[in-house]
């Protein structure tokens, strides 16, 4: 009895020190070697598209912290100012996200602190990976094709473009390969249901493949924002009825 009894108090204690509810989120931040007062802009899009500002703060003494609610995971970002990139994160409902903004190259910033996250920063290294035989020709090459312009060299411009053109399709059956074996093994995964969507565009897709695909992500997942668009492309490509659309993300 006494281990029931200390087992609830110890629960209790995690509930009361929680600083996220259910439906909130909250981003802590580490802004080091930025001056105070700098603003962070958390943005996302809207329908058509266009950034939209949620949430402005200023850094202090190296920190800033945001918070405000959200039904379901959704892609955001955080803008520095005087940085030209913005930093990619996908806010979640019930999670502490954590980023660490790194002010000499916003690129090697860290978002860490949830499953999405951990995810996403785990599928954008591998593709990074993949895409590396490209950077690495692109750096190699630069100079003799820069040469090769100025000469009017058409042979050899030709030769280079041939060997890039052959690098690019292999690196694109690769990353396509890479995607379509993610969202398959990860059906609690938010890219997964993103790289489904993104799937039913493509003609070629498989649309009995894909929708059973679609059945084996949690159901928390089908019925997301982007879950309900996948249903809907699904239906209408099988000629079948539509959901009515629906609204979702943070307020």
């Amino acid at each position: 009895m006494k281990k029931i009894i200390l087992l609830l108090s110890a629960a209790l204690v995690i509930v009361a020190c929680s600083k996220v509810g259910k439906g909130e989120y909250m981003i802590s931040g580490t802004a080091k070697g930025i001056e105070n007062g700098k603003t962070i802009i958390l943005e996302t899009q809207d329908e058509t598209g266009m950034l939209i500002a949620k949430d402005t703060v200023k850094v202090e003494n190296g920190k800033f912290e945001m918070n405000g609610k959200i039904t379901e995971p959704a892609f955001y970002t955080i803008k520095v100012e005087g940085a030209q990139a913005p930093i990619p994160f996908i806010l979640e409902e019930g999670e502490e996200v954590t980023i660490e903004v790194n002010k000499d190259s916003i690129q090697k910033s860290k978002v860490s602190g949830t499953y999405n996250n951990d995810e996403y920063v785990k599928f954008t290294e591998e593709l990074t990976k993949i895409q590396k035989k490209l950077v690495d020709f692109q750096t190699k090459n630069t100079p003799a094709m820069q040469a090769a312009q100025q000469s009017k060299d058409t042979v050899a411009i030709n030769k280079l473009m041939q060997e890039f053109g052959k690098i690019q399709e292999e690196v694109g059956v690769t990353t396509k390969a890479k995607y379509l074996a993610y969202a398959e093994s990860h059906p609690k995964s938010f890219i997964s249901v993103l790289i489904l969507q993104g799937m039913l565009n493509d003609p070629s897709t498989d649309i009995k493949k894909a929708e059973a695909m679609f059945n084996e992500f949690e159901e928390k997942l089908q019925n997301s924002k982007p879950g309900k668009a996948v249903k809907e492309a699904l239906a209408r490509l099988k000629g079948g009825p539509t959901a009515a659309p629906s609204m979702g993300g943070a307020k």
